[in-house]
C-alpha cells in the first residue's frame, strides 16, 4: 500500500473493516428487533465503539511495545496466559466477521434474478461465499499493495453508494412516496434496542486493524488517534441513515427476508423515476462491493495480527512463520480455511452473534485496562467507565436474547465459545499440563513398583 499510510488510507481501512458487516449482514437481524427504534441500536453501540476507541488510543500512546489488545494485556497485566486468550478470542472474532461479511455475500448474489438458486445439487449461497473467502485469500496472496489498491477502489465505491441510497431515500419518504417516518418512541420502553446494539457491536469492529501495522504508518499514534475517531462517527451516520430509511420504506421486507431488504428499499425509492429494477442491481452490486471490502480489510489486517502473536509464541508455529516478509501465506490459508467452513456450515444469526461476543469480551477488557491506567493525565477517567460498563451490559442483554428468541443459535455459540476456550487453555497451559501428566505417570508407577 505504499511506503506508508497517511490519514486518508487509514480512515478507508477502518471503514472497510465496519460498513459491509453494519449494513448489509447485520442490519436485517438488528432491525427485526429494534424496529424504527434502530436508529437507537446503533448509537448506542457506536458510544461504546468510540468509548473503546478511545481506551486503545490512550493505551496505545502509552506503551512503547504497540500493538492492539494483546500488547496491552502483556504490559499492564504481564499475563502471557490472559494475552493470549484475549488474542485468540479476537481471532476468532475476526473469522466470525469475515464468514458473517462472506454469507452477506453469497445472499445478495443468489438475490441476483439471473443466478441460480441451485448449482449441480450445491445450494449457490453457501457455494458462493466460499468462492468470495477464496477469492479474497488469492488477492491477499498476490501481496499488500495490490490488497491496498483494492481496498481503496472498494471503499470509496460503497459509501457513494450507501450515501446516495440514504439521501434518495429521505428524497422519496418526505416527497412523492408521502411516507411519515416513525422514531421508535414506542419501542424505547424496554431493553429491544439495547440487545440490537450489543448484537450490532460487530459492525464496529474495522477500526482496530490498524493497530496491528503501525510501522507501516506515518506518525501511527497521531494518525491511529485521527481515523479511528473519524471513521466510527462516519460509520453510525452511514448506519443510522440507511438503517431508518430500509426500517421506513419496507418494514414487511424485513420480515419476510431481512438479509436482502436494502435491495427491496432501492427498489421502492426508485419506482418513481422508472427506475426501480436499476436501483435493485445497484444496491446489491454495493452490497458486493462492501462485504468483498469488508473480507479483504479484515483478513489482511488480522493475518498481521497473527503474525504478531506468532512472534510472541501465542500460536502455534505449524500456522505460520513471524519472520516471512509481509503477511504469512499459510497463515493466510488457516484463517480462509476456517473462515469457508464457519460461513457454509453456521446461520447467519449465529456467526454475527458470536462474532459480537468476542468484541464485546475484548473491547470491554480494554476498556477496563485503560480505566485502571486513569492516574495518567492522558487518560479520561470517564471514557474507558462508559465502554466498560457498556460492554458489561451488553453481554448478558445479548445471551438471554438468544436464549429467549433463539434456543438453538444460543446454544451453538455457547457451544462453540466453551470449545474455543478449552482449546486455547490447553494450548497455553500445555506445560503445566505436562508436568502434571508426567507427575502422576511418575506416581502411578512408584505405586505399581510397591
Amino acid at each position: 500500500m505504499g511506503e506508508s499510510l497517511g490519514l486518508k488510507e487509514a480512515v478507508s481501512m477502518a471503514l472497510g473493516g465496519m460498513i459491509g458487516g453494519g449494513i448489509y449482514a447485520v442490519l436485517g437481524v438488528v432491525a427485526q428487533i429494534s424496529m424504527s427504534a434502530i436508529w437507537v441500536a446503533f448509537l448506542a453501540a457506536g458510544v461504546v465503539a468510540m468509548c473503546a476507541g478511545y481506551s486503545f488510543n490512550a493505551l496505545n500512546g502509552l506503551t512503547d511495545n504497540r500493538g492492539g489488545s494483546v500488547t496491552f494485556v502483556q504490559c499492564y497485566l504481564g499475563n502471557s496466559t490472559v494475552a493470549g486468550v484475549v488474542g485468540w478470542t479476537l481471532l476468532f472474532g475476526y473469522v466470525g466477521s469475515m464468514a458473517m461479511y462472506a454469507f452477506a455475500f453469497g445472499e445478495f448474489t443468489a438475490a441476483f434474478d439471473v443466478v441460480p438458486k441451485v448449482v449441480a445439487g450445491v445450494p449457490v449461497r453457501p457455494l458462493v461465499s466460499v468462492l468470495a473467502v477464496a477469492g479474497f485469500v488469492g488477492l491477499n496472496l498476490l501481496g499488500a499493495r495490490t490488497t491496498g489498491a483494492a481496498e481503496n477502489v472498494l471503499v470509496a465505491l460503497k459509501v457513494t453508494i450507501l450515501v446516495a441510497f440514504g439521501v434518495l431515500g429521505l428524497v422519496y419518504a418526505f416527497g412523492s412516496g408521502g411516507v411519515s417516518f416513525d422514531y421508535g418512541a414506542g419501542h424505547l420502553r424496554g431493553f429491544g434496542p439495547v440487545v440490537a446494539a450489543a448484537i450490532s457491536f460487530v459492525a464496529f469492529q474495522g477500526w482496530q486493524l490498524l493497530y496491528y501495522d503501525q510501522e507501516s504508518i506515518e506518525d501511527p499514534v497521531d494518525t491511529i488517534r485521527k481515523a479511528v475517531y473519524v471513521s466510527i462517527p462516519v460509520a453510525v451516520v452511514i448506519y443510522v441513515l440507511v438503517g431508518m430509511v430500509t426500517v421506513t420504506l419496507v418494514p414487511q421486507a424485513l420480515a419476510s427476508h431481512p438479509h436482502v431488504a436494502l435491495k427491496d428499499a432501492a427498489s421502492t425509492m426508485m419506482q418513481p423515476y422508472g427506475l426501480a429494477r436499476v436501483g435493485a442491481v445497484v444496491l446489491a452490486l454495493s452490497a458486493l462491493f462492501s462485504t468483498g471490502s469488508a473480507i479483504n480489510a479484515t483478513l489482511f489486517s488480522s493475518a498481521h495480527f497473527a503474525k504478531g502473536m506468532l512472534g510472541d509464541d501465542l500460536l502455534p508455529d505449524r500456522i505460520g512463520s513471524a519472520d516471512a516478509d509481509g503477511i504469512p501465506e499459510r497463515t493466510v490459508l488457516v484463517l480462509g480455511a476456517v473462515t469457508a467452513a464457519f460461513t457454509w456450515h453456521g446461520s447467519l444469526g449465529a456467526i454475527t452473534s458470536f462474532a459480537s461476543l468476542s468484541f464485546i469480551l475484548v473491547f470491554g477488557s480494554t476498556s477496563y485496562l485503560a480505566f485502571r491506567q486513569r492516574d495518567h493525565d492522558e487518560v479520561n477517567a470517564l471514557v474507558p467507565a462508559v465502554g466498560t460498563v457498556g460492554a458489561l451490559s451488553f453481554l448478558p442483554l445479548m445471551m438471554y436474547n438468544l436464549y429467549t428468541r433463539e434456543p438453538n443459535t444460543f446454544y451453538t455459540v455457547l457451544g462453540v465459545a466453551a470449545v474455543v476456550l478449552a482449546v486455547e487453555l490447553l494450548y497455553f497451559e500445555r506445560d503445566v499440563i505436562e508436568e502434571e501428566v508426567e507427575e502422576f505417570e511418575s506416581d502411578l508407577g512408584v505405586v505399581e513398583n510397591d
